[in-house]
């Protein structure tokens, strides 16, 4: 807030809790020139059409599917993420969802609150290895390249899929490339790491997940609508997949109607992938700098759409 008080008039939706109802967001960019946004936000032609002097929209995410960019691109608005500070702190979250689905973590919280635990039991809580077993990463970008280092600590094997191989990587994580569906079937872990596009959206089907372990654990810190989730309800039911632990969704929030939320064998977080202090503070700095910048007229840090840059100048 510092540094766009120090170069901006500004107006806030404070209720940290809600985002803005649509309504009151079109009418707070009437007659903005920059917008500092969540990923809750659709900038879409809608918005954009009630903001005609809007000139960047600096969003506090690294995905940007909340952003209509080929339309802000046509209008000469610059879109701006932040890439790179949130890296090591969603890494460290997908494994923690991993952890706790394989060792059952959650299951066992809710046992000993609730005061059912009677006693040390042979058979009690039975959970899957991680030490040693297969981890498949699904984009292999900055995220995936994180989760699969920390992967060596546990002795695991990195089989990974992505558009363009990685070599470099490769030779780094001694990782192996495969097609996904060659990575579903030799995974006892898939963690994904891929943007949210009409290529990517349902990649996860239910034909997909059909091809993977009974034993299987989906880890999903990426966009929820990477997978089917009327499938993967089906497969967590059905047990063609052990467990899966997700903290985004289809819709969100979750809704109390969600099927997800009768399951034990699915570990549930409310997005808050990158929700430390430190990450958190430097993704709204970073979106603060990139909004500063444009309206100054200086090159952004972290721009979406570089092309805009280039032919307004």
């Amino acid at each position: 807030m510092e540094i766009l008080h120090a170069h901006c008039d500004v107006r806030v939706w404070d209720h940290e809790d809600t985002p803005p109802p649509r309504p009151v967001l079109l009418e707070a960019v009437r007659d903005a020139e920059g917008l500092v946004c969540l990923v809750t936000e659709r900038v879409d032609e809608e918005l954009l059409r009630h903001a005609p002097r809007l000139r960047v929209v600096a969003n506090v995410a690294v995905g940007y599917d909340n952003i209509d960019v080929a339309a802000c691109t046509r209008r000469a608005i610059v879109v701006t993420n932040t890439p790179d500070v949130l890296t090591e702190a969603t890494a460290d979250f997908a494994w923690a969802l991993l952890l706790a689905a394989a060792r059952r973590v959650v299951e066992g919280d809710r046992l000993v609150r609730s005061g059912q635990w009677r006693s040390w039991g042979l058979g009690l809580l039975l959970g899957q290895d991680v030490h040693g077993r297969t981890l498949g990463i699904v984009g292999l970008g900055r995220i995936g390249a994180a989760v699969a280092r920390r992967a060596r600590g546990f002795g695991m094997r990195v089989l990974y899929t992505n558009p363009r191989r990685r070599p470099e990587l490769e030779a780094e994580l001694g990782a192996e490339y495969v097609e996904l569906e060659a990575l579903l079937v030799r995974s006892d872990f898939v963690s994904l790491h891929v943007p949210l596009t009409p290529q990517t959206r349902h990649l996860l089907n239910r034909e997909r997940l059909r091809l993977m372990k009974p034993t299987a654990i989906l880890v999903n810190t990426a966009r929820g609508a990477v997978v089917d989730e009327e499938a993967l309800v089906e497969a967590l039911r059905e047990r063609w997949i052990w467990a899966a632990a997700l903290d985004v969704y289809e819709r969100e929030p979750l809704p109390p109607d969600s099927p997800l939320l009768q399951l034990d064998n699915v570990v549930l977080a409310p997005h808050v992938g990158s929700a430390t202090h430190t990450t958190r503070t430097r993704m709204a700095e970073l979106a603060a700098e990139n909004c500063v910048a444009v309206l100054t007229g200086r090159t952004p840090p972290t721009p979406v759409n570089p092309e805009v840059l280039r032919t307004s100048r």
